[in-house]
């Protein structure tokens, strides 16, 4: 190898270095220019948490003796699993966008040529959706905690500990629905059938399944189990339907999070440019 070889490697390198946060950069960017993903995840968000309350505070005031107070951990407790089902589906909207943006946009061949990695390219992604998404979950999540202690009146507000645990279980909701999502859809390719399955199968089919006794140990590998296993108590109401342990809950949670991403990240970096 040459001096001449030697000095034009060097800014190729530094090149590497700089190339995953710019990677990142360019995945915010495309979700930001998605207007309908951006009001879509609104209306799904912050628009029915302040809509909720509004309309609680309103019922209060016009009959006090018949609507307790806007606020209180009660209220909390069901406004958070409102959100919690509105979370999955907020997740599965952004996972499948950001999984098959490029390929719809005909622009993965180009960004493949010029010499990006392909495995950066989907792991750029994880970052960039997860920052978008847990950003409006987290102000919509403040909106429900504030409305709630402030508008508590005479009733309990909800306790530090229960903001605490249901802003972790929410964003537990959003990352692992998304990382299903964006996973799956790299893998298949179509964002509305990844949709499609997904909803399906994340809140009609799952919920179904893990009522029935007989499927037994079969329901400790869903990912609804290990997620209502990490309920706070107070939003998960009547129990869970399956008794499972923390650990196995964490476990299952872990295998739900890699096994999508390993596939997902596979598919980009055979898929033929």
């Amino acid at each position: 190898m040459n001096t001449s070889t030697v000095t034009a490697e060097l800014p190729r390198g530094r090149w590497n270095t700089r190339r995953s946060p710019r990677l990142v950069r360019a995945e915010l960017l495309k979700v930001r220019k998605r207007r309908g993903l951006l009001a879509a995840i609104l209306a799904l968000t912050i628009l029915p948490m302040i809509v909720a309350y509004v309309i609680l505070a309103i019922l209060h005031g016009v009959d006090p003796a018949k609507h307790g107070p806007a606020g209180s951990a009660h209220n909390f407790a069901d406004s958070l699993n409102f959100l919690g089902a509105l979370t999955i589906v907020a997740g599965i909207l952004v996972g499948a966008t950001l999984g098959t943006g490029d390929l719809g946009a005909g622009v993965f061949r180009e960004l493949v040529v010029t010499g990006r990695s392909r495995l950066a390219l989907f792991a750029a992604r994880v970052p960039a959706g997860l920052g978008v998404l847990l950003l409006a979950f987290g102000i919509a999540f403040s909106v429900s905690a504030i409305a709630a202690t402030l508008l508590a009146g005479p009733l309990d507000p909800p306790s530090g500990r229960l903001l605490l645990h249901s802003a972790g279980w929410l964003g537990l909701l959003a990352t692992v629905s998304f990382v299903i999502a964006l996973g799956v859809s790299s893998l298949i390719s179509s964002r509305g059938t990844s949709i499609g399955i997904l909803l399906g199968w994340l809140l009609v089919a799952m919920p179904l399944l893990l009522q029935i006794g007989s499927l037994g140990v079969f329901r400790e590998t869903m990912i609804g189990a290990a997620t209502e296993r990490l309920e706070p108590a107070a939003v998960l109401g009547d129990g869970a339907h399956v008794p499972m342990s923390l650990t196995a809950a964490v476990l299952v949670v872990a295998a739900w999070t890699i096994v999508p991403l390993a596939a997902g990240a596979w598919r980009t970096v055979t898929r033929d440019a």
